[in-house]
């Protein structure tokens, strides 16, 4: 069997949000055993002009759905991005795990090569599946995973590489 953008996308997507929400529940459980208000970390930033951790993690999940939906040329759910607590977060990735969970390989066949057009800060930009997953969206997403991790390890959240990576 050869692999296939499915291969490349969807479970990595699942795989990796999972790991996400295991490292939100670490950042709950510190800010309760340091007497923290969860809002303080869920607010977080790594510098001024850069989102908090509430917004990276809408953006992962965004970011997995939307890259999802394109390559299987149907519709993403939408979320009104009204997460604050630690809960709103992990029911926003529970959601968009679930939604990924309904594509499905015979859905992406082909999707390689599929044209993607899509709007980005005012300009219009189309690109093959293959091309929108592996050069923009991917990265992306690991971006904003990555950075939610970033800000709870420098608010003092006892979580290391392994956790960012998961089980391998």
């Amino acid at each position: 069997m050869a692999f296939t953008i499915y291969d490349a996308s969807i479970p990595v997507f699942i795989r990796m949000l999972g790991n996400l929400a295991a490292i939100l529940q670490k950042g709950a459980a510190s800010a309760e055993s340091r007497g923290i208000d969860p809002l303080v970390l869920t607010s977080a930033r790594l510098a001024p002009d850069m989102f908090p951790l509430t917004r990276q993690v809408q953006i992962a999940c965004d970011a997995a759905k939307g890259c999802a939906a394109r390559l299987a040329a149907v519709e993403a759910p939408s979320h009104p991005d009204v997460e604050t607590s630690f809960p709103d977060l992990q029911a926003r990735i529970d959601t968009t795990i679930a939604f990924l969970n309904t594509i499905t390989p015979t859905q992406l066949e082909g999707a390689e090569t599929r044209s993607i057009a899509m709007k980005m800060q005012g300009a219009d930009f189309t690109f093959t599946g293959q091309v929108f997953l592996l050069n923009l969206a991917m990265p992306n997403f690991y971006f904003h995973i990555s950075t939610a991790y970033d800000i709870l390890r420098h608010n003092g959240v006892a979580i290391g590489k392994r956790d960012l990576l998961g089980g391998v």
